[in-house]
């Protein structure tokens, strides 16, 4: 018995580790932004590309952690693809202070702002707003990418909103910092003088509301982007500028001087100790995710990878057993955990109850313990592997609706920062009640093996099949048993692609896919940036039924 559980396992292991590989390859790819000759020209130019910029500002040998690598990724390929979305951001430490760097990736049509682009600088806005994180700012990019300016400019989530954040951050006393290494134009020069403090490299840097050619065409008048808004115009005529950098590398190092000097400001205080590592190695992850995702496993073996010396003070542990809910240690960090237990469970009463699924019992206890760490200041972590709620008669005579609202009401609620895993599947309610992205979580990251859809595939792919079958009798159409083969072969395809982990991160969906060995640092780093915001307003869950 012992040899198959290995053997299992060591299937589990290597599927994971394939998962990786695969990630892996596509982020290397993602890494060359626009390809090597464009990277080669920015160097001839004398230019840092986006990456090696941010690599030059962090602190040597300090964690990083990257959002949205896989932003725009199969997306927009009608104009040769936009790897990252033109952007990167990364969160990491600056002179010793934690900060969120965003940098325009020139390799990528000259930086242009594509829709995906505008969402992703909210996002890391968003992450700053909610965090009181600096942002830093380099900018290099030649503008909205004009073939889509309608998805780009006016709506309340599109590029001026961009504008209206820098406003709101200056006024909650956020530090913003804004560095114009190459191009800077039209709309896109406000977000650098908005900026708390600018800097621009000479030579290399120009900002302007238009440049030279539609100077020309507006007004008649002929002069050289140098002159109309270089580094020496903008820093020494205009005073739009605050320093002028000889080269890319002062400049960076003028960054750092400037982050270094920031006061320190009241924190959230949640309770930390001494860090201590997990019960077992972390990438004995792998082996604890089935291989065939319909499997059972015991989410507790996962939890003991994650958590300091693997110990998790249950909460009701034998009351609501498809939500497993516990007190644990993250890198030193108290932690509220919230886990689908993927295990069939057997109640007192005798009934079976299916892993992954939230049943009444178990959306009770989990509302209760959501309030419990409010309560106690406690961030929550979310591990979902979530197929929904139980539905059926029993479940809807035993109040699911009012236990799963009870459950999202609590967890909407909450004051405590929320970070999401998404280890499997993640579907439907299920994806709402444990914090899916539209509830607001400080971070959400998926691994390789996560899937996201408003139901499982083989479902939604019968009920798809039968709506198009009947689609086409209506119209008098013979349908042939081979004809309703290729049909279904034809829409599981493409709904198995839809809730594939990189189409949710091509769109923001997730912040990340990451290697599950790297889920501590995320968490950790993610509740290390929470702590500098003070909770401002109290738990209150307003009206619910009980």
């Amino acid at each position: 018995m012992a040899k198959k559980i290995d053997l299992e396992k060591s299937k589990n292991d290597d599927s994971m580790r394939l998962l990786i590989s695969e990630m892996n390859r596509k982020l290397e790819k993602i890494y060359l932004g626009g390809g090597q000759k464009r990277i080669d020209k920015q160097h001839e130019e004398g230019k840092l590309t986006a990456r090696e910029r941010i690599e030059f500002l962090l602190d040597k040998q300090s964690k990083s952690i990257e959002i949205g690598a896989f932003t725009a990724e199969g997306m927009y390929e009608e104009y040769g693809g936009c790897p990252s979305g033109g952007v990167v951001i990364k969160i990491g430490y600056v002179s010793g202070k934690q900060c969120i760097v965003v940098a325009n990736d020139a390799t990528v049509k000259a930086g242009a702002w594509f829709p995906i682009a505008a969402k992703k600088n909210l996002r890391a806005q968003e992450i700053a707003m909610e965090n009181r994180l600096p942002i830093i700012y380099l900018v290099d990019s030649a503008g909205v990418f004009l073939p889509m300016q309608d998805e780009v400019f006016p709506d309340k989530e599109h590029f001026g909103r961009i504008f209206r954040n820098n406003a709101r951050m200056s006024s909650m006393g956020i530090t913003q910092i804004a560095a114009v290494m190459g191009s800077c134009v039209a709309g896109g020069a406000y977000l650098p003088i908005m900026s708390d403090e600018s800097l621009i490299v000479n030579k290399t840097g120009t900002i302007f509301l238009a440049g030279s050619y539609l100077v020309k065409a507006a007004i008649g008048e002929n002069i050289d982007n140098e002159t109309l808004g270089g580094a020496t115009t903008q820093s020494e005529i205009s005073g739009v500028i605050d320093h002028k950098s000889d080269d890319e590398e002062s400049c960076l190092i003028s960054i750092r001087n400037i982050i270094d000097k920031i006061g320190d400001f009241d924190k959230a205080g949640f309770n930390r100790t001494k860090p201590e590592v997990p019960l077992a190695p972390l990438k004995d992850i792998y082996s604890h995710i089935p291989e065939d995702r319909s499997k059972p496993y015991d989410v507790r073996d996962i939890i003991k990878n994650l958590v300091d010396k693997g110990e998790l003070e249950e909460f009701k542990e034998l009351y609501g057993q498809t939500l497993v809910c516990g007190y644990a240690r993250i890198d030193g960090w108290a932690v509220g955990i919230v886990a689908n237990q993927r295990t069939l469970v057997k109640t007192k009463k005798g009934e079976m109850q299916f892993g992954g699924v939230i049943y009444s019992d178990s959306a009770d206890k989990a509302a209760r313990f959501i309030m419990n760490c409010n309560q106690k200041k406690i961030p929550l972590v979310f591990l979902q592997d979530v197929t929904g709620f139980m539905v059926g008669s029993k479940s809807e005579h035993a109040g699911i609706i009012k236990d799963g609202a009870k459950m999202v009401n609590t967890m909407a609620n909450s004051v405590v920062p929320k970070f999401t895993v998404l280890m499997g599947n993640s579907y439907g309610a299920g994806n709402y009640a444990m914090c899916g992205k539209a509830y607001d979580p400080r971070l959400i990251v998926a691994w390789p093996t996560a899937r996201l859809a408003v139901m499982g595939g083989v479902q939604a792919a019968k009920v798809l099949h039968q709506i198009k079958v009947a689609s086409l009798k209506s119209k008098g159409e013979v349908i042939t048993d081979k004809e309703k083969d290729r049909l279904k072969e034809e829409i599981e395809s493409n709904y198995d692609a839809q809730t594939s982990p990189y189409y949710a991160a091509s769109r923001l969906w997730v912040d990340a896919i990451i290697d599950p060995k790297d889920t501590r640092d995320w968490i950790s780093m993610g509740i290390e940036a929470a702590n500098q915001a003070p909770i401002e307003k109290p738990f209150n869950v307003g009206v619910m039924q009980t």
